[in-house]
């Protein structure tokens, strides 16, 4: 079986610069949302009509490895669907199967495409379903047998054909041989001066092929055409996420106010609380906690672990039971070993926490090893930037490290030491002893007057 998918539209109701089919819907452009189905299907291969924005959507494949099944076709003129579909004819063999699809149709499901491809193995298959609202898709006609004569595109329909409810979803499945026949013959003679794909259904019908159709669900065939149904259709994908999320025993205190914009795997009693949004590659083992208003980005959580209010966390890692926020944001290649805790307004950026290690207030921990049970007081820095290069910021096991401290590192903290509060280290620490670098030490001014603003 051979996937064509016709992804070559300007999309100008988008009022954007990017093609239509990039547009994203929970986290990935529409295009390949439908990849993704054909690939699920076992296609040979998958062509991708392209026209407008050419070059950007094969870059976005490029860097998103969409997979070696690809194959580009390019419409250069927008003479219609069936102009589309004969620019991926070339590279597909007489005796294999066509499968026809729409970069902006994104929802449709592998399960609901396997039926159209059942169906068309010997005539063509198409995909209708019955809408009470038809206006702008073609209608499908059929003699008093029920059986399909014809589509009719509604700009060319009488207002006998106008009232039909059983629409064209576009999405069709026929052998390579004769659809290579039919879209031959196929010609313009219509409103638009188009080449509708839509001509070949009289073909086959002439031929004495009993044209077979396939009921899809109204919501899988919906296209996006604009902002206003692209929107519509994130909620329906977001709705389709979390229901099976659900049945799968995640516990959301909201459902509609979830966001996945990517892959979620979880063990058993996660609890999401609301306006939470994932992105990226998500693991939560057993019995996490995610609290309101937090993002998570490629991150892997253990057992146990509890995301408070307000934190974003991305390209991060931790164990079992820690706790990390509320208001945390832990950036990119940070590891918190089991146990450790991140408090409220709490950056940590390239480091890795040892097992029940704290930073609970107010803190910047970046480029930096920390051992176990080390807390970090309030106010600490590590200032790891000196305006060209990183430099990291060693700190051992029970360190105990004074409010608003300032480590300059490089430097490096040994076992068991301790910093007196609004120290600036700048030379590595010995362990067990107290060390305290103050600029100097604290005296009262007698009769000293705070300046006043001059009337």
């Amino acid at each position: 079986m051979h996937a064509v998918i016709l992804a070559a539209g300007q999309g100008t109701r988008m009022k954007s610069a990017k093609p239509k089919v990039l547009h994203e819907l929970g986290g990935k452009p529409m295009l390949g949302h439908v990849i993704d189905a054909a690939q699920a299907l076992g296609a040979a291969a998958i062509h991708v009509v392209v026209g407008h924005g050419a070059e950007q959507v094969r870059a976005w494949a490029a860097s998103a490895d969409a997979g070696s099944t690809l194959q580009w076709a390019e419409q250069r003129e927008q003479k219609g669907t069936a102009h589309a579909v004969q620019q991926a004819m070339p590279q597909i063999p007489d005796d294999a199967q066509v499968l026809i699809l729409y970069g902006d149709v994104p929802l449709v499901s592998a399960d609901s495409l396997r039926a159209l491809v059942q169906a068309g193995r010997k005539t063509l298959a198409l995909a209708t379903v019955e809408l009470d609202g038809p206006q702008g898709y073609g209608r499908i006609v059929r003699n008093r047998q029920k059986r399909v004569t014809g589509i009719v595109e509604q700009k060319d329909a009488t207002p006998r054909q106008r009232a039909i409810r059983e629409v064209n979803t576009g999405l069709m499945s026929a052998p390579a041989k004769r659809l290579r026949g039919w879209l031959a013959k196929v010609g313009n003679d219509n409103a638009a001066g188009e080449f509708y794909l839509t001509d070949i259904v009289a073909m086959a019908v002439k031929a004495k092929l009993e044209v077979a159709t396939v009921t899809a669900d109204a919501n899988e065939v919906e296209g996006a055409n604009d902002r206003l149904q692209l929107a519509r259709l994130e909620r329906l994908l977001q709705q389709r996420q979390v229901d099976a999320l659900m049945r799968a025993g995640v516990a959301f205190a909201d459902p509609s106010r979830f966001d996945l914009r990517g892959r979620f795997e979880h063990g058993r009693d996660v609890s999401i609380d609301i306006g939470c949004i994932f992105e990226g590659d998500v693991v939560l083992g057993d019995g996490v906690r995610i609290g309101a208003y937090s993002i998570l980005r490629d991150v892997r959580l253990g057992s146990g672990t509890v995301v408070q209010p307000h934190s974003m966390l991305d390209g991060c890692e931790a164990g079992a039971d820690c706790v990390i926020g509320p208001f945390a944001r832990v950036r990119p290649s940070t590891t918190l070993a089991a146990g450790a805790h991140l408090g409220n307004f709490v950056e940590v950026k390239n480091a890795a926490l040892g097992t029940e290690t704290k930073a609970n207030h107010l803190a910047y921990v970046g480029d930096a090893s920390i051992g176990a049970r080390t807390n970090i007081g309030a106010g600490v820095i590590t200032c790891n930037y000196d305006g060209a290069n990183k430099h990291r910021t060693i700190i051992g096991d029970d360190v105990f490290v004074g409010s608003d401290t300032q480590l300059v590192a490089p430097v490096t903290v040994k076992d068991g030491a301790t910093i007196g509060a609004g120290s600036t280290i700048t030379r590595d620490v010995p362990g067990g002893g107290l060390t305290i670098a103050r600029a100097r030490e604290q005296k009262t001014v007698s009769g000293w007057q705070r300046p006043r603003k001059r009337k």
